[in-house]
């Protein structure tokens, strides 16, 4: 099965094979995958490395690596909004927390080499501390369905990105967040960066947040934005009414 990279900043995946169909989430540049099928259009149906993911991709947003790359270590992480990057000599931009396999600078027939807010990459000492600035970073981001940047973000999107760049890797969607980790029996129990998961009327997991306190949430919810949060759910700061019913609490930090 041939491996790849992503050559682009922001590659939709895609349900269908078409530019009409729903983006259910998004490669970040330097993320490989997997391809298994090609149509001849020039889709690509691949296998995200990072978590797993599958959808269908434009087959130019790809570049075919080997086996070597595509096992190889995260080395850089971008640590700006917009950090430059060359690709064959020519500027790429790239979002916050891009985690990138600079070991060398070949990706395929593409050169990479690093400009700007390209820093060295490495797990967080200490997670319970350091998710804070990362977290507020995305602070008023636009809610995007399927998105995982500073320029668009979904709920599960932004815990999964805040929690990677700390070296601590979390699957796509909030549902299966939600298996992940040990589970906090009361809210009063909360520690900073607790998962808390939330449920619609069916019973089903839709929604995920980052507690910044047993009281405070920090979610993607119209927008990545903070809301008070007690037993039964978060309500809206600005209007007051109960948004999201609580469903469970998850601790991942080590």
């Amino acid at each position: 099965m041939p491996l790849a990279i992503t050559i682009v900043p922001v590659m939709p995946l895609r349900a269908e094979p078409s530019h009409k169909s729903e983006m259910i989430s998004q490669a970040i540049f330097g993320e490989c995958v997997e391809t298994e099928t090609v149509n001849a259009d020039g889709w690509v149906k691949v296998r995200l490395q990072y978590d797993g993911y599958e959808g269908w991709v434009t087959q130019s947003h790809l570049e075919t690596i080997t086996l070597d790359l595509y096992n190889a270590p995260y080395t850089h992480i971008a640590t700006q909004w917009a950090a430059r990057l060359n690709l064959n000599d020519q500027p790429v931009y790239v979002p916050y927390g891009s985690l990138l396999k600079l070991g060398g600078s070949q990706w395929g027939n593409v050169k990479v080499t690093a400009e700007s807010g390209i820093e060295p990459f490495a797990p967080a000492k200490s997670p319970h501390l350091a998710w804070w600035p990362i977290a507020y970073t995305f602070l008023n981001t636009a809610y995007l369905w399927g998105g995982k940047t500073v320029f668009g973000v979904d709920c599960s999107g932004f815990t999964q990105t805040v929690y990677k760049i700390l070296g601590i890797p979390l699957l796509r969607d909030a549902y299966q967040q939600a298996t992940e980790g040990e589970t906090v029996s009361l809210i009063q129990e909360a520690k900073p960066g607790d998962l808390a998961f939330f449920d619609n009327e069916a019973g089903k997991i839709t929604h995920v947040g980052l507690l910044l306190s047993d009281h405070e949430i920090i979610h993607a919810s119209g927008k990545v934005r903070v809301d008070p949060i007690d037993h039964q759910g978060i309500v809206n700061k600005d209007t007051g009414v109960r948004t999201h019913k609580l469903r469970l609490i998850k601790r991942m930090f080590p």
